[in-house]
């Protein structure tokens, strides 16, 4: 049995229903933005106190923790996330061009901070492969190494501090971007990377991550190219050093991969029960280092290792600031991808736990986090895709899992560090290459983007190329303005059409699409599914002219017909006052009327509800439809429209050439205007 519904009430145009339920006058709401900029204003204790909860976080959800309910599952959490925080914060050092011992130091002071200021209950923070990578680039344009350099001597110290010193600089810059950005209420601006773009970015990104790893892997001392088309120099440049390949490292990075591909697959497959992950990274870091100290491999086979790692804090110092007008431009792509990865990471996570976290808090968080934390030679830092799920997979519930991860961190700095001296390069580049897993999934998501949204799926594939053929920043870039191009395009192609009305309901509907649906006899109804602005006013202007048939010429043959009738009916008019009757004035002026209505348009009805905002130049071109449509001798009217595009309109001008009563609340209310005074309907 079918439900139904039957509504009586009047018709309403726009000024009726506004005299009938709108505000009768406008100061109150200039006396509630005065109540609003005053309480903004004041101080107090109690705002104060709400102020503090707000800008730290930890003050809000400490007091309210749940002892016996959270604190196993973040102690296990905690210490499994700083167990894979270690091989690959020196695995992601290295990426970013700098000694293994700085990764640690960007696996420490970021998660402290975070755990202070974000909101985030579920992210991790520390290094992350993407980020590295770009920071890497920038290191490398600025201070790159000669490869006869030895680490050990003098020079080789001062180069190395010369790259942690950029490193820094772009984490310091990095930082004090996000905390302008937080202090003007920027968090919005991570929207313009949407997911495609995010995930075609770090898919792309992860293949140059690859290639830069093939030379450690291979046991090969070569230069790192930067710039458009680097991934090819880099693969170019390998292909012909394969001769030069170190067995033994090449032995190395197959035992390695042989080792963490499966046991990761492992611990994807069986997430669910396994109460912890397999720690196969610190595993193989710790017999790969016993190995080679066993067997002097660094010795007898000329393996590259990580070397002198210093115990204790690093001492803060400033970073390389000088360097700040050529990275900056750098740095505005490394803070908008920091950010972007850090906010959809704990908003995934958010969702999917029940709870909110702030975007503006966030910026904040990160700001602090990679400011305070350059001042100890870290480079930049933001929530990382492996240890946030590893994070959550085994049990976090709160930010104070950081707690017990910074824990690890720190006894590896203090007491663990040096031992790693013997580590293989190679080891570490294969546990960046497999990281990477998750990224190279991404390629999965194709066939349902497809299906989907085909535009999507465009801006997905230009971003990867560009990311890939060119080179992250500029692909990035690319990727961006592409995505934003095809929003344009869209709101400047928008379909108009023409609504019919389904039989006894007040529904209108598309006849193209519904073919029960039937024009209303004499009014042709429009609507239009986007904003009307300065870059689509010419195709909605074409769109209504060929769907109304106005046609220059037909404007002009009308109105020479209006002006004709006009002048019959003056004449008549003097001929009566005249005392002389024309009769047959009548019989033509009916021919006239009746060839004009057969199968034309009286009137025009646009429905406004699904054009968002209106510019200057739309309203305009509303002005000259009101003309053309006089001249036509078609009459007006709009339903619909929300407050600030009707705003628009009559602030332009419009109500000068449309009556204010041909603006009405819904289509069916202008529909059933009655000719006289009955301003009763049944919906």
């Amino acid at each position: 049995m079918s439900a139904s519904v039957a509504v009586h009430r009047n018709i309403y145009t726009e000024d009726r229903f506004r005299q009938t339920y709108g505000t009768e006058d406008q100061s109150g709401g200039r006396e509630r933005l005065r109540d609003r900029l005053a309480q903004r204003c004041s101080c107090s204790q109690v705002d104060c106190l709400h102020l503090l909860k707000k800008r730290l976080p930890v003050c809000s959800w400490l007091p309210k923790y749940k002892i016996r309910k959270w604190l196993l599952g973040d102690i296990i959490a905690g210490l499994t996330v700083g167990i894979v925080h270690i091989p690959q914060g020196m695995a992601f050092a290295l990426l970013t061009s700098v000694a293994p011992v700085y990764g640690l130091y960007t696996s420490f002071f970021p998660v402290v901070l975070y755990m202070l200021f974000g909101t985030g209950h579920h992210v991790s923070t520390g290094t992350f492969a993407v980020l590295s990578l770009m920071t890497g680039s920038v290191v490398e344009q600025l201070v790159p190494i000669p490869l006869a350099l030895n680490s050990s001597s003098p020079e080789g110290t001062e180069f190395e501090a010369q790259r942690i010193g950029v490193a820094s600089a772009v984490a310091f810059l990095s930082g004090i971007m996000m905390l302008c950005m937080c202090g003007l209420q920027l968090g919005f601006l991570s929207t313009y990377l949407s997911e495609p773009i995010v995930k075609a970015f770090t898919s792309a990104a992860a293949f140059h991550v690859t290639v830069s790893q093939l030379q450690s892997m291979l046991g090969l001392r070569l230069p790192r190219y930067a710039g458009a088309f680097s991934l090819f120099k880099t693969l170019a440049s390998v292909m012909e050093n394969v001769p030069n390949t170190n067995l033994a490292e090449l032995v190395i990075s197959l035992l390695c991969l042989a080792v963490l591909v499966p046991v990761k697959e492992v611990n994807s497959r069986f997430r669910e029960r396994l109460r912890t992950p397999i720690p196969v990274e610190i595993i193989t870091v710790i017999i790969a280092t016993g190995i080679t100290y066993a067997f002097s491999l660094d010795s007898k086979y000329d393996i590259q290792i990580v070397g002198h790692i210093p115990a204790g804090f690093p001492k803060p110092r400033l970073p390389a600031l000088e360097t700040v007008p050529e990275i900056a431009g750098d740095t505005v792509a490394i803070t908008l991808v920091a950010y972007a990865v850090s906010v959809s990471l704990a908003m995934i996570y958010a969702d999917k736990h029940g709870y909110s976290i702030d975007p503006n808090q966030e910026l904040l968080a990160h700001g602090i986090s990679n400011t305070v934390s350059s001042l100890f030679t870290c480079f930049p830092n933001s929530a990382t895709l492996a240890t946030t799920n590893v994070l959550e997979s085994a049990g976090g519930h709160t930010q104070l899992a950081g707690l017990f991860t910074s824990l690890v961190v720190l006894i590896v700095l203090l007491l663990i560090g040096p031992l790693f001296y013997f580590l293989p390069k190679a080891v570490l580049a294969c546990i960046n290459v497999t990281s990477l897993r998750q990224m190279f999934l991404l390629f999965q998501d194709l066939p349902d983007l497809w299906r989907i949204s085909q535009i999507d799926f465009m801006v997905w594939l230009v971003t990867w190329l560009s990311v890939v053929v060119l080179n992250v920043d500029l692909g990035l870039a690319i990727g961006v303005v592409f995505s934003m191009m095809t929003v344009i395009c869209r709101t400047q192609r928008a379909s108009c059409s023409v609504l019919g009305r389904a039989a006894n309901t007040e529904i209108y509907r598309s006849i193209n699409n519904h073919n029960k649906c039937y024009e209303v006899p004499g009014v042709k109804i429009l609507t239009y599914n986007g904003p009307i602005y300065y870059g689509n006013r010419s195709f909605f202007k074409a769109d209504m002219a060929q769907l109304l048939g106005l046609t220059p010429e037909r404007i002009r043959s009308r109105e020479k017909a209006l002006k004709a009738m006009e002048k019959r009916e003056r004449e008549a008019i003097s001929s009566v006052e005249q005392g002389v009757t024309d009769s047959s004035f009548s019989s033509k002026n009916d021919l006239f009327r009746s060839e004009m209505a057969e199968g034309e348009v009286q009137a025009v009805l646009i429905d406004c509800s699904s054009v968002i905002f209106v510019d200057v130049a739309g309203a305009r071109l509303f002005i000259q439809m009101c003309m053309e449509c006089q001249k036509f001798g078609v009459r007006i009217y709009l339903a619909n429209c929300n407050e600030s595009v009707l705003k628009i309109l009559t602030s332009s001008g419009l109500m000068n050439y449309m009556n204010p009563q041909h603006i009405f609340v819904t289509i069916h209310d202008a529909v059933e205007k009655p000719p006289e005074n009955n301003t009763t309907v049944w919906v």
